[in-house]
């Protein structure tokens, strides 16, 4: 029995059998993603001072008094932004016991029919003084996560730090300096001063937005309905505002380390 070894038969290689030939191209080539880098051109004028350079940090931009309303001024006077998000919501489960997760979901009967809406919060914060949250709903996930990331780059502010405990007093800035109280809603948190080691005593998600400001040992306690945890955090980032309405004196300043942001206050 006779074989027939003529490969021309075969389409060789990059040859598709009707004779037209494929092309080929590098595998880096395909896997190649280019990124179109939009030109900012600024809209107020903080955002035009500081492309300028009269703004170099951002505590001269918030000592300015002026408000942050475009979120490029954070990107570039704070490159080492860390965004994390809330577990707000949760997802259905037996007996009401579901896993948490970053939307909430809400209904509203109309005319029409029930429309859906999804709410989300972003914490913000250089771990460093500084620290912020921004709040985004929509029909959608995410363009909701596009708006809370937007704003909690806008939505800024520059906390004290310190050590107020009466038992540590060892005048670095790991705690804060006196204790605080903030309120939204039914929901109320008081932040006090721990002494070094201690860790942050307080509810998980609020515990996010204390790292990220900086903060490493604090007591706390909480009234009202802490399961909504949008009050909650709103609570705390009222608390953390108070630290920088308290009047300091002499009195006040000795044996605490106070820290405005990054900077010394002595």
């Amino acid at each position: 029995m006779a074989f027939n070894n003529n490969n021309n038969s075969k389409p060789r290689t990059g040859q598709r059998r009707d004779g037209f030939k494929r092309e080929h191209k590098p595998r880096e080539d395909r896997n190649q993603h280019v990124e179109e880098k939009v030109e900012w051109v600024p809209k107020t004028s903080l955002g035009r001072d500081v492309l300028v350079g009269k703004y170099t940090n951002m505590r001269d931009v918030m000592l300015s008094g002026s408000k942050i309303l475009e979120e490029q001024i954070t990107e570039m006077l704070v490159p080492d932004l860390a965004l994390e998000m809330v577990n707000v919501g949760q997802a259905k489960g037996k007996f009401g016991g579901g896993r948490r997760k970053t939307s909430k979901a809400t209904q509203k009967i109309t005319s029409d029919g029930s429309r859906m809406s999804f709410s989300m919060l972003v914490l913000s914060g250089n771990k460093n003084g500084i620290v912020g949250f921004g709040f985004g709903k929509a029909r959608e996930t995410v363009p909701a996560r596009e708006k809370a990331y937007k704003k909690a780059k806008k939505n800024l502010i520059m906390i004290r730090r310190g050590c107020g405990d009466w038992g540590c007093f060892c005048g670095s800035a790991h705690s804060i300096p006196f204790a605080v109280e903030g309120s939204e809603g039914s929901v109320t948190v008081r932040l006090m001063p721990a002494p070094k080691g201690t860790g942050l005593v307080v509810e998980s998600e609020l515990k996010k937005m204390l790292q990220l400001a900086g903060i490493k040992d604090v007591w706390s306690k909480t009234f009202g309905q802490t399961k909504n945890k949008i009050n909650l955090i709103k609570a705390g980032f009222n608390a953390l505002k108070q630290l920088q309405e308290i009047k300091l004196t002499p009195y006040v300043l000795d044996g605490r380390g106070i820290k405005d942001g990054d900077k010394d206050e002595q």
